[in-house]
């Protein structure tokens, strides 16, 4: 049984999933936002690694999983992007977390079955995926899509080496 932190990053809002793997079956742990205050930018990476920080110490994940930065036509949007996801790797880091790293394209493809879907779709299928009575905020739907997406893949790995579990990154 393992426990997957899905991080997807933004400079803004920081969503988060928590899902557990047991066997074959992915569950529901948790989910939701990091919603960052305006002010300098400094202090906005700071509440970022802050708030994934107190999420890996409250849920205590054995795995973690981040989307990439993608190419924005804007390269300020895409530095800060990717600050953003700095701060966070850094908080996984910091709490002995090995960190997968997936593109967008390979999680919409690992959870949607396409990796061109859009947003509504990637929000239903989480749904449909873990049994949710609800649809989570966009964001936490993505940071869940990013778990589910570390999830399979270990789940392959799995299957293909023929072991019976994963701890910290590794086939036992």
């Amino acid at each position: 049984m393992s426990i997957i932190l899905g991080i997807d990053p933004g400079s803004r809002v920081t969503g988060f999933g928590v899902i557990r793997i047991k066997g074959k079956s992915l569950e529901y742990v948790a989910s939701g936002c990091i919603r960052v205050k305006e002010g300098i930018l400094s202090d906005r990476l700071n509440q970022i690694f802050d708030g994934i920080a107190q999420v890996i110490q409250h849920y205590k994940p054995d795995e973690a999983a981040i989307e990439q930065v993608f190419l924005a036509k804007n390269a300020d949007s895409a530095l800060k992007l990717g600050q953003a996801r700095g701060a966070a790797m850094v908080a996984m880091a910091q709490h002995a977390l090995v960190v997968a790293e997936y593109s967008a394209r390979q999680i919409k493809q690992s959870v949607v079955g396409k990796g061109a879907a859009d947003k509504s779709q990637v929000q239903h299928m989480v749904v449909n995926l873990l049994g949710l009575n609800a649809t989570p905020q966009s964001d936490a739907a993505d940071g869940l899509a990013v778990a589910i997406c570390h999830g399979h893949a270990l789940q392959n790995a799995l299957f293909k080496a023929g072991a019976t579990r994963v701890v910290r990154g590794r086939l036992r």
